[in-house]
């Protein structure tokens, strides 16, 4: 809990000079996520936000999708042979009549920072059926000029980056370019997980209204994590995969890549961005 840098001795070496300093770096530390007792998969995380990082991940493989279908989140005793508490185990129960499905045969037990739904046993497991599909009620419009601001303002709130260049972060916007909630984590699939288990916990699935902004590539997982939200927009500041614009595509997804300054490329869901005054100047 709380322990999202550290410092580490270093020798740093500038132009010919040679000098030892402590170094602030994140922390990374597995988290195993357990279902109603049983262990469901670990993931490589940042610490902090461990509860909403479980919520979050159990709606991005359509176990939940809704806060009233948690009846609690607790950490458990750790692996230590003594049994002390290492905040790096944390049971999800279900609340009484919530179906538990199956997820054995589908996902690998370990998932690195990196690979968020990596070890899928299939394409067909990834594309789980989303209770919250992305629709456009209220309809989402934004102008390409709004989208150009966002990546500045991510950049602004990353509070732990500024100690350690060493960190993701996943951001909620309104459509009025406001930030609703930012969350930075080792791996991007973890901050994106932390955003949306927040949102579940308060109430607030599905995010039909909002902008998710990630800082790094559109990969499939992210664009996966934001249909099961019900998300209807996603820019990233760096490419997407070609399987990620699929699945936007597929799903009504706005996808947006190479955010950066005045330039962007929209791969789908153009409908959602207010094309007409940039028509003709690029």
């Amino acid at each position: 809990m709380g322990r999202v840098t550290e410092r580490r001795r270093t020798i740093r070496i500038r132009d010919g000079v040679v000098t030892t300093r402590p170094d602030t770096l994140v922390a990374e530390e597995p988290l195993e996520v357990r279902l109603n007792g049983k262990p469901l998969a670990i993931t490589m995380r940042t610490p902090g936000d461990d509860f909403a990082l479980a919520a979050g991940f159990l709606v991005s493989e359509g176990v939940i999708g809704e806060g009233s279908e948690v009846q609690s989140i607790v950490y458990c005793a750790g692996a230590t042979a003594d049994g002390v508490n290492t905040y790096n185990v944390v049971d999800v129960k279900l609340a009484p009549g919530v179906v538990v499905p199956d997820l054995t045969l589908e996902r690998n037990v370990y998932t690195t920072s990196s690979c968020g739904l990596c070890g899928k046993a299939s394409l067909d497991a990834v594309r789980t059926t989303t209770r919250h599909p992305v629709a456009d009620n209220p309809p989402v419009r934004v102008t390409p000029a709004l989208l150009s601001a966002l990546p500045d303002r991510l950049r602004e709130a990353q509070r732990v980056f500024d100690r350690t260049g060493g960190l993701h972060a996943a951001a909620l916007f309104s459509p009025e370019g406001e930030l609703l909630d930012i969350r930075e984590d080792v791996g991007r699939h973890n901050a994106v997980d932390k955003l949306v288990g927040r949102a579940l916990t308060d109430d607030r699935l599905p995010l039909s209204e909002a902008i998710l902004l990630v800082s790094g590539r559109a990969s499939f997982e992210l664009v996966q994590k934001a249909v099961m939200a019900g998300i209807p927009m996603l820019a990233a500041v760096s490419a997407p995969s070609s399987l990620a614009v699929d699945l936007a595509a597929e799903s009504g997804l706005t996808l947006v890549g190479f955010l950066r300054g005045q330039s962007m490329n929209v791969y789908a869901g153009d409908h959602r961005i207010a094309l007409e005054a940039a028509v003709g100047q690029g």
